[in-house]
């Protein structure tokens, strides 16, 4: 412990609620200049790394002013040497001065220790107070993996604290009124017995395996019947092709006109050429993205030379 600071515990630390941690991270240009977006500031406020990183909480108070410094593990190297934050706060205005990481490689604008510090103080003041102290001034449970302690569960790294209780009636309600405004693009619901797929959808042969699963092979291909309307429909609706959810939907399972011929050269029972009729995916290549790119440009070209015009096709099912 540094001269002049005592032991920090859950009486002495100073206070810091919503308002002042606003008003410093809208004023502090190290904070909101360099992320507008403030994604890597969330995520190191979590409380499931800083409530087990910190350690070792010592502070000294100089007249309105409170000095609060931390050693903090480092999450990539546990053993590692310990970073130490300090935070200075003015208790009489409610303003945090400064809060600094002096040991990591990015001290300065703003890193992720110096908010998981300020942060897990933060949520010492939101916590309830107690009739029992506790010091602050230990070793994190983070630093004590493989030595004192020598695992740490899932469930260990969280507080395991549910933010609502269960409540059935919520699911309830939420399809109720699904119901009422006719909403059909909410993937929960695709789920529940009482969901109607759409004609185009209902043809996917997912869902049809998943109707007919109690029939034999005759029976399911007698059973599907494909109409020349809804054929029609399919076509129109797909034209957009790889920017269409239904066309990957209705292609996975049928044996399309550019697998024909790799079809009946195939010999394995399980390659890549089941898997890719299976909604497997191959890697895309810079030719495959230029083609796309292409497309349009090649078939306006096609046009102005043989002066027709070429209509885009969607996926044309066969009714047998």
């Amino acid at each position: 412990m540094e001269p002049g600071f005592m032991k920090a515990n859950s009486n002495n630390l100073p206070k810091i609620d919503a308002v002042t941690l606003g008003r410093f991270f809208a004023s502090n240009t190290d904070f909101c200049s360099s992320e507008f977006r403030n994604v890597k500031t969330s995520m190191s406020s979590r409380a499931s790394y800083g409530d087990d990183a910190i350690s070792y909480v010592q502070l000294k108070r100089d007249d309105k002013l409170c000095t609060v410094k931390c050693k903090i593990c480092p999450e990539h190297k546990v053993h590692a040497k310990l970073y130490g934050c300090t935070l200075v706060v003015d208790e009489e205005e409610d303003i945090i001065i400064s809060i600094q990481c002096h040991d990591c490689v990015a001290p300065k604008g703003g890193c992720k220790h110096a908010i998981a510090f300020l942060m897990w103080v933060h949520r010492r003041s939101e916590e309830p107070s107690c009739t029992a102290i506790e010091c602050y001034w230990k070793k994190s449970k983070l630093s004590r993996v493989g030595s004192s302690l020598k695992f740490m569960t899932a469930k260990e790294l969280s507080n395991g604290n549910q933010l609502l209780p269960a409540n059935i009636s919520v699911l309830t309600e939420f399809l109720d009124e699904a119901k009422k405004r006719k909403i059909e693009n909410c993937e929960l619901l695709k789920y529940h017995n009482d969901f109607i797929l759409s004609d185009t959808h209902a043809i996917s042969m997912h869902h049809l395996m998943c109707k007919y699963k109690h029939k034999g092979v005759d029976d399911f291909l007698k059973d599907i019947c494909l109409t020349e309307s809804l054929i029609n429909k399919v076509e129109e609706e797909t034209r957009d092709q790889h920017k269409c959810n239904l066309w990957y939907e209705l292609r996975y399972g049928r044996i399309t006109a550019s697998r024909a011929y790799e079809v009946s050269r195939c010999k394995t029972a399980d390659g890549t050429l089941v898997s890719l009729i299976l909604g497997g995916k191959i890697s895309d290549t810079v030719a495959m993205s230029r083609g796309r790119v292409l497309e349009d440009e090649v078939r306006k070209t096609v046009e102005i030379k043989l002066k027709k015009k070429i209509n885009k096709c969607g996926l044309m099912l066969s009714e047998k």
